[in-house]
């Protein structure tokens, strides 16, 4: 099913649904943390470190290049948001954020990589060596700790 976004500073783009337009639609599963007018944020299926969150556009944006300029600001506000709830529920000294454009994007889809950060965590410039949870307890945990301090980082 082709899905167009289109705005004042990009061009119409038309894609075959991907899996993040499937978690968007509901049709695959994630682990959502914030389900928003706009945006959507759920666990890394393969995080740095428990707590990594993507956040996602609802509508079809390839790259941060092609986001509309009225999504400028919304876009910023829950990076922020998400950032500030993923250190509170993961009990983090501060958090990594970063965007992909085209290379080592591995869903042409926009995505927001949100990672929780210690001091001394071993992550070092842009080597992101990956981890995982424990079980899905654990998982499901993580995810209720970051959802549940999402108001509390507005």
């Amino acid at each position: 099913m082709p899905i167009n976004a289109s705005g004042p500073s990009c061009t119409v783009v038309t894609v075959t649904r991907c899996v993040f337009c499937e978690i968007v639609a509901g049709d695959r599963p994630a682990d959502m943390v914030l389900d928003e007018q706009g945006f959507v944020a759920f666990l890394d299926i393969r995080p740095v470190f428990p707590g990594h969150c993507l956040l996602v556009p609802r509508a079809h944006i390839a790259t941060l290049e092609d986001l509309p300029d009225d999504l400028d600001g919304p876009l910023a506000a829950f990076t922020k948001r998400l950032a500030a709830a993923i250190r509170i529920g993961t009990g983090a000294q501060g958090t990594f954020v970063a965007v992909n454009n085209t290379v080592s994007q591995s869903v042409p889809h926009l995505h927001v990589h949100v990672v929780p950060r210690t001091k001394g965590d071993g992550l070092r410039g842009f080597f992101w060596p990956r981890t995982g949870y424990d079980d899905e307890a654990h998982r499901e945990a993580i995810r209720a700790r970051i959802s549940a301090a999402l108001p509390a980082a507005r």
